[in-house]
């Protein structure tokens, strides 16, 4: 009996993301109680917001976590995969592929 849902182990593979990629958040992050200094439920990264991968870490060794550091928000935030998207993999306005 399990749960009817097989969730991929991201680990088998590479990381998604190399230290040195710029990236977007894709998702509102809050903080769930393991962000020091702020209260739990306060915003941390805004949909939309930029930063830089800064150190890849795992969870439970299934799930790649890419601590993010968002420059103008000045704060490093732990990320998974699904919550980010490559600015540096987009084509360059103006030039197409």
């Amino acid at each position: 009996m399990g749960l009817g849902r097989e969730e991929e182990i991201e680990t088998r593979g590479p990381p998604a993301f190399r230290p040195g990629t710029k990236v977007r958040a894709t998702k509102y992050v809050k903080n769930d109680g393991t962000f020091a200094g702020r209260d739990v439920g306060d915003i941390l990264v805004r949909k939309g917001d930029e930063g830089y991968i800064r150190d890849i870490g795992m969870f439970l060794q299934r799930y790649y976590i890419y601590a993010v550091e968002f420059i103008d928000r000045g704060i490093v935030v732990g990320m998974r995969r699904r919550e980010l998207i490559s600015l540096d993999d987009l084509p360059k306005e103006g030039h197409g592929r």
